[in-house]
């Protein structure tokens, strides 16, 4: 890969709760969402993550961004022989 990409998508505090307290104050947990993830559990184990709208958006725009720099990094690997500048700007008529 030709770069690194640091991408802080949500902080590290999460709540847990479990299904039946979610059930039971959903507007409390849509409101803790607003700030960290939610994690929602049944039976002891992680079953969902509760995050804002705003958090998901960035996490899509984050998958995106990777899918196109490993297209992109895919392209350049594949690309063939390199051409020499001068030949490039000979081409186009630059020089």
């Amino acid at each position: 890969m030709l770069y690194n990409t640091v991408c802080v998508l949500y902080n590290t505090v999460m709540s847990r709760m479990n299904v039946s307290e979610a059930r039971e104050k959903l507007a409390e947990a849509i409101d803790a969402a607003q700030s960290e993830a939610v994690v929602l559990e049944r039976y002891g184990r992680p079953a969902a993550v509760l995050v804002s709208v705003e958090r998901y958006e960035q996490l899509l725009d984050a998958v995106e961004e990777a899918e196109d720099i490993t297209a992109f990094d895919a392209a350049m690997a594949d690309a063939g022989d390199n051409i020499p500048w001068e030949k490039v700007k000979a081409d186009l008529g630059w020089s």
